[in-house]
């Protein structure tokens, strides 16, 4: 018997710092699009409580941004941040996953940073939605196992990563690998994966029409044996399909809530799902390999993070990250035995944090600037 296959819809928030407000002052239509776009997530769902479920990844940038009262009295007639921010507590339509503040690509950074983007995401997570995130996800989808004993220090019971890095330890059809919750393991420590159809978020990306995507599901998952969970993760506030405000031409009202009313008829091809709720039902079955990797971006597939470190230039900046990251590690370590001022040692971290956001190496060497920027700031302040 075919099973209804349970759908989690993932759509990754990231704005870099200082963005949206630079969007404002010179570019505002581009900034109501984003804005519109994060205001409509809550606003398409709330007629189908009863149905509707979908992760937020709100990197801590962005979180920072809608939470700042200068920011908020700025985008006053355009949305309201604050409410926009209230109605994700909505716990019935709205799940939020942990993330790493500034977004970085994790694997590319020093190990040492690592954890206070996350100890930082935290910090701002916690303090806006008062509650425990039980996944988390990996900004840029970029993966390393290595990372999985820090996932799990901060009490992260599952991980988002990517169809195309998951190797089967234990024998497993393909239907089974993509379509079921798995066991990662580094050294002593293991965690859930949950792994993401590249080729089915491709679509969801670029647009889709519902019958399409209930086909093609009901056709991936047809010889399940069990419980299928099919994971689509895009951006949600990027290109025209999600910033698109008119009405029956974005992903919302063309796609979304479409899907919802034939569910809601009675189409047994698919039911939305909270991965955590899933998780709860019906577990992680089997071993798998994650290969070091992130999610596939415009050419490039995602393997060896080309995206990120295709230039010499990229390349020189993130060598140049590693070495004055010592620098912080050092002044950090001297707070230990002897004084050293707080203010000096919190803002030479920040601004080391800030230089490693994924956005200053995505656009080629376009934004590699800022990326030296903070780092020159960080050497004068920490030195």
């Amino acid at each position: 018997m075919t099973q209804t296959a349970q759908h989690a819809t993932v759509l990754n928030l990231h704005q870099p710092p200082g963005n949206l407000e630079h969007l404002l002052t010179h570019n505002t239509w581009e900034a109501k699009e984003v804005l519109f776009a994060l205001d409509r997530i809550a606003r398409s769902l709330w007629p189908y409580e009863e149905l509707g479920r979908v992760e937020l990844a709100m990197s801590g940038t962005l979180l920072e941004t809608l939470s700042d009262p200068a920011f908020q009295q700025r985008a006053y007639g355009i949305v309201k941040c604050g409410d926009l921010l209230w109605h994700l507590q909505n716990t019935n339509i709205i799940s939020l996953l942990g993330g790493a503040y500034y977004h970085p690509v994790l694997p590319l950074i020093p190990k040492f940073d690592r954890p206070l983007h996350l100890e930082r995401w935290l910090g701002i997570g916690q303090h806006l939605f008062k509650r425990r995130f039980r996944g988390f996800w990996p900004p840029e989808m970029g993966f390393c196992e290595e990372m999985i004993p820090l996932l799990r220090r901060f009490g992260y019971d599952y991980v988002i990563v990517d169809s195309e890095h998951v190797e089967p330890l234990d024998d497993m059809r393909w239907e089974e690998l993509r379509y079921r919750p798995h066991v990662a393991r580094y050294k002593d420590d293991s965690i859930v994966v949950i792994v993401r159809d590249r080729d089915l978020s491709n679509a969801q990306e670029s647009g889709m029409e519902p019958e399409w995507f209930l086909s093609e599901v009901r056709e991936r998952t047809r010889w399940c044996d069990f419980v299928p969970l099919v994971t689509t993760c895009t951006d949600g506030d990027n290109g025209g399909w999600f910033r698109n405000a008119t009405p029956g031409a974005n992903f919302w009202s063309a796609f979304y809530q479409p899907v919802l009313d034939r569910v809601r008829a009675g189409d047994d091809r698919l039911r939305p799902t909270f991965i955590s709720d899933y998780l709860d039902r019906y577990g992680a079955h089997g071993r798998v390999r994650v290969h070091t990797g992130a999610w596939n971006t415009g050419d490039h597939g995602g393997h060896g993070f080309v995206q990120w470190t295709g230039s010499e230039r990229q390349k020189a900046a993130l060598a140049r990250v590693g070495e004055v990251s010592a620098l912080v590690s050092d002044l950090r370590a001297r707070s230990q035995t002897s004084f050293v001022d707080p203010e000096r040692l919190e803002r030479s971290t920040w601004l080391l944090l800030r230089a490693q956001t994924s956005c200053n190496f995505y656009w080629g060497e376009a934004w590699v600037d800022r990326c030296h920027r903070d780092l020159d700031e960080v050497v004068q302040v920490a030195s």
